[in-house]
């Protein structure tokens, strides 16, 4: 369900919680279904059973997963937690200056940037960066 690459820098318990979030967004995961257990998803994974712990349980501090004790890991109804969203939304901006100003530093405009971003989600089929989103202006 997942991949983890060990070339990318970022550590394997950022890149898998990214990776859950992502399908929590994008709907591949959706609220209620459960995820495998912490020891499978690190058999699958090939990494340690504490790297799945540790994102599990801060995705569960974040409101996105709920663990019930002899029952399993689940989607939250909530998903991100709509009472966390405007926090979010500054973290997202926050993140989006960072990336422009990576891009900028590697010689790239802000246009080439999002252009790249863009055909990056398009050609993952997970986004739907052609199709209007509400919040925008």
């Amino acid at each position: 369900m997942f991949e983890l690459d060990s070339d990318d820098p970022t550590p394997l318990y950022a890149q898998l919680g990214r990776a859950i979030r992502t399908a929590v967004a994008t709907g591949r995961l959706k609220a209620g279904d459960r995820l495998p257990t912490v020891r499978q998803m690190a058999v699958d994974l090939r990494v340690n059973a504490n790297t799945v712990a540790r994102v599990y349980a801060e995705l569960e501090r974040s409101g996105v997963l709920a663990t019930r004790r002899g029952v399993g890991t689940f989607v939250t109804s909530s998903g991100v937690g709509a009472a966390g969203r405007p926090g979010l939304e500054r973290r997202l901006l926050a993140l989006g200056d960072r990336f422009l100003a990576e891009a900028q530093a590697l010689g790239f405009s802000a246009r080439e940037a999002i252009a790249a971003l863009e055909a990056r989600v398009s050609s993952e089929g997970g986004g739907h960066a052609d199709q209007p989103d509400e919040r925008r202006p």
